[in-house]
């Protein structure tokens, strides 16, 4: 197939195995970037109101990944979406190239936010939520995909706790659950944000209908989180 060939066409689900192969070397934290594959499949096929046409547009839906350690899923669907070329894969963590080990919102096109240190996503969803609020903009929503170890971080505790009295019902969180979390939650992770007034599902973060029925649950007047659940890091 030649290079023309290669970015003309479309990509699949089927497809993101090959297009991670194509990222080599050091530091590729795998099942990091595995946790999250089936979500951002999900996430970026069948919910989010964004293109690489509309990456710019002012009533595009926000998709902000906390969870930058090991973005290799994530550049996969990007690239499978038209958002960055097929052809900047391999080139991942090299000193020369745009695909880092975390994510550039300078250098990435779609990226949201420049990402990695973790706990920072959420307060800035919410930040973004609020944002839109001010402007006028009721349609764009905004989700944010966090690891179940970033709710050890104290910032998320603020975030969470402010979301649900604030009435963020344009604020989407999902969790990863792959029991990496140095502290335990009592009552579950999906608990813990009930408790602070949020529209709470879990499902098996393997199941793309259940991801769906999930993400599209109607939640009026709450912020909603999905807690995906996914095999233990160190299965």
């Amino acid at each position: 197939m030649t290079i023309a060939a290669e970015q003309s066409r479309t990509y699949g689900y089927d497809d993101l195995p090959r297009l991670m192969g194509l990222m080599t070397g050091d530091e590729k934290h795998g099942p990091a970037a595995t946790s999250t594959l089936d979500v951002l499949w999900v996430l970026y096929d069948r919910v989010l109101r964004v293109t690489p046409e509309r990456r710019d547009d002012p009533a595009r839906d926000r998709f902000l990944l906390s969870k930058g350690h090991g973005p290799m899923a994530y550049y996969a669907v990007l690239a499978a979406k038209g958002f960055v070329p097929v052809d900047w894969l391999p080139g991942f963590g090299s000193y020369d190239s745009p695909l880092g080990h975390h994510p550039d919102r300078v250098l990435v096109p779609g990226a949201e936010i420049g990402s990695g240190s973790l706990g920072h996503g959420l307060p800035i969803a919410v930040g973004t939520a609020l944002g839109l609020r001010a402007q006028g903009r009721p349609d764009p929503a905004v989700w944010v995909l966090i690891g179940d170890a970033e709710l050890d971080e104290g910032s998320n505790h603020e975030a969470i706790a402010f979301a649900g009295p604030a009435g963020l019902d344009r604020l989407h969180t999902v969790v990863i659950d792959n029991s990496s979390a140095s502290h335990a939650l009592p009552g579950g992770i999906a608990a813990r944000f009930e408790a602070a007034g949020w529209s709470a599902v879990t499902v098996d973060g393997r199941d793309h209908e259940a991801l769906y029925a999930a993400f599209t649950a109607p939640h009026p007047g709450r912020p909603h989180v999905v807690v995906a659940r996914v095999e233990p890091k160190n299965a």
